[in-house]
């Protein structure tokens, strides 16, 4: 039996979106259970033989300061859900809540793992060969080290192996040229490391990849720090909707439209759910010693669904254990890089 402690409370939406995605994850996971955690008057209509209620009195909002919800808000509803994964009452946290703040309180409750100097946040997006790629940093790291670079790369290796089922996934550094020789100072000293980690068979290191990379499907894991991984998932997410959205118009335009979308139904849909940015929800946050997941804010039903089916897998398959396995291997090359990075997340 696998325990998900899910933060009921927050997303944009609150318990009406978390509560029917937990009821439908439920009834595809019998041998799962849930911890719902959140205020008591807003749970109690829920009522499932594999589902507990585990009251926290305060909520932390989409704009409370890191420090706020650190600090004064100690019974709050994503405090409480991280608490039950160090307790060990559970095997994975999930919240659509506050970035910033659901980082902070992870780290601040379940610490890194010993080799890793900053957690990462790792998802999924989608690509043209019909699966996905995996990226991160996506926002819990501005600046970051070539060291910070590596150690993102082994944690993104494990990630991948735990949830795709790949001993030896592809690692891309992400860069503005596939030459070794462009690139800040910080990318071509991250390309040095990784190539060198390639070489001693501690990563499947590809070489440096482009932004249209990470949707062609050239390797399985792209590498940046979180400010670009961060713009890059929004502008994914931005035009996966505009062209989903165009075509649904386009469908309604005239009776020639109509008929051609008949026709190519089958085709289109396909697409709508490929690039559908729901179903690639849910984003672990990684060198955590216990299992943390982020759902979207804006996520709705189906989104937040998504969050709770990878986080399910993601303990399932041992994540955490798997990437203390890959740092292990990895130890002599993950130099700790020290106090020169500043940390910012967002919201």
């Amino acid at each position: 039996m696998i325990t998900l402690a899910v933060d009921c409370m927050g997303g944009d939406a609150g318990p009406p979106v978390t509560l029917e995605a937990c009821k439908r994850f439920l009834d595809n996971h019998p041998e799962a259970h849930l911890l719902l955690v959140g205020q008591a008057e807003r749970l109690q209509s829920f009522q499932h033989d594999r589902a507990t209620v585990v009251v926290a009195s305060e909520v932390v909002t989409m704009d409370d300061p890191v420090e706020v919800a650190l600090r004064k808000k100690k019974d709050s509803s994503m405090r409480v859900a991280i608490s039950q994964v160090k307790s060990g009452a559970a095997q994975v946290a999930v919240s659509a809540g506050n970035t910033g703040a659901l980082m902070a309180i992870a780290r601040y409750l379940l610490k890194t793992l010993d080799g890793i100097d900053r957690p990462a946040i790792a998802t999924q997006m989608p690509q043209a060969k019909g699966g996905a790629t995996t990226v991160l940093d996506l926002g819990a790291n501005v600046d970051c080290s070539a060291e910070h670079l590596l150690q993102f790369a082994v944690m993104g290796s494990a990630l991948v192996s735990a949830l795709q089922d790949k001993d030896n996934p592809s690692v891309g550094l992400l860069n503005i040229g596939e030459e070794a020789i462009k690139g800040s100072e910080t990318i071509k000293r991250a390309g040095e490391l990784l190539r060198a980690a390639g070489q001693a068979g501690d990563l499947n290191f590809y070489g440096n990849v482009e932004g249209n990379d990470i949707y062609k499907g050239t390797v399985d894991i792209v590498v940046c720090d979180g400010f670009v991984g961060n713009v890059a998932l929004k502008a994914s997410e931005g035009v996966a909707s505009m062209i989903v959205g165009g075509l649904k118009q386009e469908f309604k335009r005239t009776i020639f439209t109509k008929m051609a979308a008949i026709v190519a139904y089958p085709v289109l849909s396909a697409l709508m759910k490929r690039m559908d940015h729901r179903r690639y929800n849910g984003a672990a946050l990684l060198g955590l010693r216990g299992l943390v997941f982020k759902s979207h804010g804006s996520a709705d039903v189906l989104g937040f669904e998504q969050a709770l089916n990878r986080a399910y897998e993601a303990a399932r398959n041992d994540l955490v254990g798997r990437v203390q396995a890959k740092i292990e291997h990895a130890a002599h090359l993950l130099v700790p890089a020290g106090a020169i990075v500043t940390e910012s997340s967002s919201s």
